[in-house]
């Protein structure tokens, strides 16, 4: 049997991710957001459905215990600005176990940030500056659209994902010939029309900033009344060439809804004969404390493939998890 010893990017990816960190290092150095450093093992796990954490043994004080690579900084991130930390950001790995192919791998690099007494237009504000700076050799000056969950959906399919039944969505799913039989799961229908109908649509003139998802997608964010009123989530996700870039929130720091999503979060789990998630109490205790703000997290290896003009992931990170 013989190996392949070789990295599946070219030695310009790694130069071009190096010139990239330098770059992301020192634009939050020059606004004096701090640079901090988490623990990737946790004894809590996220609870969201979507995501499924990699597990591993190890011994803490003697005992073998169970802990999680985490999905995300977010949970310990919020625990420093709780306890006082002001503006931080983080560059590191995370893991989500069994997402492989042209977009993804189970190990990958993030940036996440945290602005205290931001609001989401500030944080658009402070991205597209941040965009300027890395993409500014292959599309000089950038200017982002806005774009809502629910009018990017109408464009697309005529359909309201906020108000449509679970009916409406199995019609427009065969209508554009996507016969997966989903039950009764309404959620199920709106991501599958919404990412193979609506997202590899998004972010060719201009970047985008999608917002205004519906409240079911809230995760860890406030929810809002839109210009509609209609219920809505105050996030937003940034869209460049139809790649999904970065996820944002107007984070919620009421501990007793946040530990009722979870909880929901753990039942629906049980259903699907999915693995039961520790909830994070450590987080929970330190929301109270927690200065109201807006954080995102943004796939390092996915703005990488927009600065190099790369397909696939493998194109710019050295091993994959097929050749780690």
């Amino acid at each position: 049997m013989s190996f392949n010893y070789q990295p599946t990017c070219e030695l310009s990816a790694l130069r071009a991710r190096a010139t990239m960190y330098a770059q992301i290092r020192e634009f939050f150095a020059k606004r004096e957001v701090l640079e901090v450093e988490t623990p990737i093992l946790s004894a809590a796990g996220v609870t969201d459905v979507y995501l499924a954490s990699i597990e591993a043994k190890r011994h803490v004080q003697g005992q073998v215990a169970t802990h999680y690579l985490q999905t995300s900084p977010e949970f310990a991130m919020k625990r420093l600005l709780a306890s006082g930390s002001g503006p931080i950001y983080q560059i590191c790995k995370v893991f989500r176990d069994d997402e492989h192919g042209r977009k993804h791998n189970s190990e990958f690099s993030m940036l996440e940030w945290y602005r205290p007494s931001f609001n989401l237009k500030d944080l658009m504000f402070e991205v597209t500056d941040l965009l300027n700076v890395v993409l500014k050799q292959r599309f000089g000056e950038v200017r982002p659209t806005i774009l809502s969950y629910k009018h990017a959906f109408m464009d697309r399919l005529e359909l309201n994902p906020l108000q449509a039944t679970t009916q409406e969505l199995r019609d427009a799913a065969r209508r554009v010939g996507l016969n997966l039989d989903l039950g009764e799961d309404r959620l199920g229908y709106i991501d599958l029309l919404f990412s193979h109908m609506v997202e590899p649509s998004l972010g060719f003139d201009t970047p985008v900033f999608l917002t205004d998802f519906p409240p079911e997608l809230a995760s860890l964010a406030k929810t809002r009344v839109d210009e509609d009123g209609e219920l809505v989530a105050a996030r937003f996700e940034l869209y460049i060439e139809g790649l999904e870039l970065a996820n944002a929130y107007d984070e919620l720091i009421d501990a007793d809804v946040l530990r009722s999503r979870f909880e929901a979060d753990n039942q629906t789990r049980q259903q699907l004969g999915l693995t039961i998630m520790p909830i994070d109490e450590h987080l929970l205790a330190a929301l109270p404390h927690m200065p109201a703000c807006a954080g995102i997290a943004l796939g390092l290896d996915r703005l990488l493939m927009i600065a190099t003009q790369k397909m696939r992931l493998s194109d710019v990170i050295s091993f994959p998890a097929d050749r780690a």
